[in-house]
């Protein structure tokens, strides 16, 4: 094992803060060098003081649940030890400002693990600790065996129309780390009860569900729960403010 490795495994078991951030590019300049900084940042990734587990991620196009890449949204999640640490490197640290200043916009939403199952690079990256309350984050991660990659993303289109047209649903977008194989997706719900009211529904996203349990489409899986502590940015879209979650009651001192 390796002394990086030692430090995130030793790290992984204390951490309670995860950070999604999300940056759009709008100028074909700006999206050939997020493009290549998938590769490039990794080494700066690691450099950064108190990070543990993290990944750096493309988007998909359309509704984000799409096999065709959006070029212009790319994320970095993280998990840190605490709070304070994850807000002041993402402020600060050379990485994060370099996609900051060539980013035209930039959105950090900070968040508690309250449950989770299943593995990611087959370990366990977040320690559960917060109480669930309020609004929900639901993020799934799965490696998709290669050999059923086209049976899998044939479903995904009307799946991502149910989610799209859900009124519940705050936020939505389908990120990975590699394209087709590793996908995640991640959404915002008001509440515990809108989250499940969406996955008892008998349809395309109920269906894909039956069909990925009696194939064995996964070669790996995970499912997370969030609470939302904050948010720090702005992220334009069709809602009332700079940010999805501009009308929730988020502690002050973690929004702006």
């Amino acid at each position: 094992m390796s002394g990086y490795e030692d430090r995130l495994r030793r790290r992984s078991r204390s951490i309670d803060t995860v950070t999604l951030t999300l940056h759009r590019f709008d100028s074909l300049g700006a999206r050939l060098w997020a493009f290549a900084q998938m590769g490039l940042a990794r080494r700066a990734l690691r450099r950064v003081e108190g990070i543990g587990f993290h990944k750096l991620l493309g988007s998909g196009s359309g509704e984000g649940f799409t096999p065709v890449p959006n070029t212009a949204v790319y994320g970095i999640l993280a998990v840190w030890p605490d709070r304070q640490t994850a807000r002041r490197a993402i402020e600060t640290a050379p990485v994060f400002r370099r996609f900051r200043t060539r980013a035209n916009e930039q959105w950090t939403v900070f968040l508690d693990p309250t449950s989770v199952r299943g593995e990611w690079d087959a370990q366990q990256p977040f320690r559960v600790a917060a109480n669930p309350a309020g609004p929900v984050v639901a993020l799934t991660r799965a490696t998709i065996k290669p050999s059923v990659l086209l049976k899998f993303w044939q479903k995904v289109p009307a799946i991502s129309a149910v989610i799209g047209a859900d009124q519940n649903r705050l936020f939505k977008i389908g990120i990975g780390e590699v394209p087709w194989l590793h996908q995640i997706t991640f959404s915002i719900w008001p509440d515990t009860q809108s989250m499940a009211a969406f996955a008892r529904v008998d349809g395309p996203h109920a269906e894909a569900i039956r069909a990925v349990r009696a194939g064995n489409w996964f070669a790996e899986e995970l499912y997370a729960r969030f609470r939302i502590s904050g948010e720090i940015g702005q992220w334009s879209g069709p809602w009332p403010g700079p940010t999805p979650l501009t009308h929730l009651d988020l502690p002050k001192d973690q929004t702006r």
